[in-house]
C-alpha cells in the first residue's frame, strides 16, 4: 500500500512539473595550456632635456619581459554553467528564465568571487507577438557586437582587439525589449539601465546626485542569407573621483563622463569562407573641472577618443575551422598641450585552428601579437607589463609597453 502511494506521488509530481515549464542544464567546459610573453622597453619621454647624457641611462635595461606559462579556461570560449526554462502561458504568450555564470574549471572555482554567481546572464522575459521585454543583467549592445563579429568571438588569446581596448561589457539592472522574429531579416533591441542612486534633498552646497551606472543602448540589424550586419550604440554614465559609488558627489573633485561606444560590423558567408568586419568608435565626454585649467588655460581634453576596425575571416577544412583576425586600435591623447607626442595605437594579428571531434567536443590552437606605439598598452593575456624604477634625478626617460605575445592549445566541451 506504501509503495503505490508512493508511486502515485511520483507520478503526480512528474506531471505538474511537465505541465508547467521545460528546464534546461547547459554549460562549457573549456581548458587550454597558455603561454603569454609581455615586453615593455626604455623610451625618451622628453628628448629635449639634458639629462639624456646622464651615466645613469647606460645602467637601466633596455628592454623588460614579463612571462607565464598556465593551463587557463575559456581559450575558444567562455567556460560557464547556466539553467534555463520556458513556460508555454498559452495564446502564443511565454514566460522565460536565464541563469548563466561563469567557471574557472582550470582551478575547481566559480567567477572572481570563487563561488559561482549568474553575473554572465540573469534574466526573466514574457515574449509574444509584440517581441520580448526582458529584465536582469544581459550583455550590452555593443558587446554583442563585438562577440558577433570577431571570428574568435572575443575570447581566449586571440579575441577581439577592440574588445580588450574598450567595452561596456555587461549591465546590470537593465530592462529591455526585443523586436519580434519574423520582420523579413530585420532584428534589433533598445536597452536601459538603472543607475539605482538615491535622490537626496536638499543637497550640500557641493553635492549633487550621482547618476553613475545609468546605461541606455540600442542595436539593431538585418540578416538574409549570407549577410548579417548590425549597428550598436550604448552609453554609460561614471564618475570618476574620491566618491564613486556614492549617491552624492562633489562639485569640486568628482567628474562626471558619458562613455559613449559605436560599432558597425558585418559579415558575409560564402560558404567556403566566411567574412568578419567591425567598425567602432569609443568617445568619452568629460566633464571639466576648476582643477583643469592652470593659469585660466585648459590642460585637458574634455572629449577623448578611441577609433579600431577589425577584419577576419573563418575558413571550414573538412572537420575543421580556420580562423584568422587583423585589428587596430587607436587613442586620442588625454591632455592639451602645444607638442603633442602622435598617437597611441596597438595592433593585433591572430590565427588559430578548430578540430570538432563531435558537435560537443573540440580540439584547438591559437597564437596572436600585439604591438603597442607610443604608449599603448595592451596585452594578450598574462601578467602585466613590468616598468623597473627610474634612478632618481633621472629624467625624460620611462618604459613603455611594446609587444605581447601568446598561444594556447586545448580541449573545449559543451552539454
Amino acid at each position: 500500500m506504501k509503495k503505490s502511494l508512493a508511486a502515485l506521488a511520483a507520478m503526480v509530481v512528474c506531471g505538474a512539473a511537465s505541465a508547467q515549464s521545460t528546464v534546461t542544464l547547459f554549460g562549457v567546459l573549456d581548458a587550454a595550456v597558455s603561454h603569454t610573453s609581455n615586453k615593455g622597453e626604455l623610451v625618451l619621454t622628453n628628448p629635449t632635456l639634458a639629462t639624456l647624457v646622464n651615466p645613469s641611462l647606460a645602467l637601466l635595461p633596455q628592454s623588460v619581459e614579463a612571462s607565464r606559462t598556465e593551463l587557463r579556461n575559456s581559450g575558444l570560449s567562455s567556460s560557464r554553467l547556466g539553467f534555463r526554462g520556458v513556460e508555454d502561458l498559452g495564446n502564443g504568450l511565454s514566460a522565460s528564465f536565464w541563469l548563466e555564470g561563469a567557471l574557472n574549471n582550470d582551478d575547481g572555482t566559480g567567477a572572481a568571487s570563487g563561488a559561482l554567481n549568474f553575473q554572465r546572464r540573469s534574466t526573466v522575459s514574457l515574449a509574444g507577438s509584440f517581441g520580448e521585454v526582458r529584465l536582469g543583467r544581459d550583455n550590452s549592445p555593443a558587446k554583442v557586437n563585438d562577440d558577433t563579429f570577431d571570428p574568435f568571438g572575443a575570447v581566449g588569446v586571440g579575441g577581439s582587439l577592440i574588445a580588450s581596448a574598450y567595452s561596456h561589457g555587461r549591465v546590470s539592472n537593465a530592462l529591455q525589449y526585443y523586436l519580434p522574429a519574423g520582420l523579413a531579416g530585420v532584428y534589433g533591441n533598445v536597452m536601459y539601465g538603472m543607475a539605482e542612486r538615491a535622490s537626496i534633498s536638499p543637497l550640500g552646497l557641493n553635492q549633487r546626485d550621482s547618476d553613475e551606472g545609468r546605461y541606455a543602448g540600442a542595436r539593431v540589424g538585418y540578416a538574409n542569407g549570407p549577410l548579417d550586419v548590425a549597428l550598436a550604440y550604448g552609453q554609460l554614465d561614471n564618475v570618476d573621483g574620491a566618491n564613486k559609488g556614492k549617491d552624492t558627489i562633489s562639485v569640486l573633485t568628482d567628474r562626471r563622463f558619458k562613455d559613449k561606444i559605436f560599432s558597425l560590423g558585418a559579415t558575409w558567408d560564402f560558404g567556403v569562407a566566411k567574412l568578419f568586419g567591425e567598425y567602432s568608435q569609443r568617445e568619452l565626454d568629460r566633464e571639466l573641472l576648476a582643477r583643469d585649467y592652470v593659469a585660466g588655460v585648459l590642460t585637458v581634453r574634455p572629449t577623448v577618443k578611441t577609433q579600431g576596425y577589425l577584419l577576419g575571416v573563418s575558413v571550414p577544412v573538412g572537420a575543421g575551422i580556420i580562423r584568422a583576425s587583423y585589428a587596430n586600435v587607436r587613442y586620442d591623447n588625454d591632455s592639451v598641450a602645444l607638442f603633442q607626442p602622435e598617437k597611441r595605437e596597438a595592433n593585433k594579428f591572430a590565427l588559430g585552428y578548430q578540430h570538432n571531434l563531435s558537435k560537443r567536443t573540440a580540439l584547438y590552437a591559437t597564437v596572436s601579437r600585439v604591438t603597442n606605439k607610443n604608449g599603448a598598452n595592451v596585452t594578450v593575456g598574462g601578467p602585466a607589463f613590468v616598468a623597473p624604477a627610474i634612478p632618481a634625478g633621472l629624467t625624460g626617460v620611462g618604459y613603455q609597453a611594446k609587444s605581447s605575445t601568446g598561444y594556447e592549445f586545448g580541449v573545449r566541451h559543451s552539454f
